[in-house]
C-alpha cells in the first residue's frame, strides 16, 4: 500500500472500525478478555481504548506486532507512540484516537483499566457482546 492509499484509508475508517481491526488483530495471537471501550464522549482526545492481556512477554510482544501490522496494513496507519516495550508487562500503542493496551495478565488485574472507565459504553467487535 502506498503512502497515498494510507492516508486515503485512513480518511475513510473511523476509530470504531479500528478498534475493532485492532481487536480482532490481538485476537488471532490469542490475546484473552479482550474489551473495546468508546471513551469518546468521557475522553474528549481519544475515542477508544482496546483493552487485552496475555500470560506471558512473547505473547504480549506478538499480540502488538499483530496489531500493529493489521491497523498499518488495513488502515495505513501507524502508531504515534509505543510505550513499555522495554519491561512488555504493559504495552500502550497510542494511535491518537485510538488507544491500544497489551498487558500482562496479573498486570491488567492491578491496574483495572475497565474498572476505571465503567461508564464507558463496550463497543461490539467480531461478535463480543456489548455491555
Amino acid at each position: 500500500m502506498t503512502e497515498a492509499e494510507r492516508t486515503t484509508n485512513t480518511d475513510r475508517i473511523s476509530s470504531t472500525e479500528r478498534a475493532r481491526i485492532a481487536a480482532r488483530a490481538a485476537d488471532d495471537k490469542k490475546a484473552e478478555d479482550i474489551v473495546v471501550l468508546d471513551v469518546a464522549d468521557i475522553m474528549g482526545i481519544v475515542d477508544a481504548f482496546v483493552i487485552a492481556h496475555a500470560s506471558n512477554s512473547r505473547l504480549v510482544s506478538a499480540i502488538v506486532d499483530a496489531v500493529k501490522a493489521q491497523l498499518l496494513d488495513r488502515a495505513g496507519m501507524k502508531p504515534r507512540a509505543i510505550e513499555g516495550l522495554d519491561d512488555k508487562t504493559w504495552v500502550l500503542l497510542d494511535y491518537g484516537d485510538l488507544v491500544v493496551h497489551v498487558f500482562l495478565e496479573e498486570t491488567r488485574e492491578f491496574y483495572g483499566l475497565e474498572r476505571l472507565w465503567t461508564d464507558a459504553p463496550r463497543i461490539v467487535w467480531n461478535g463480543a457482546a456489548a455491555i
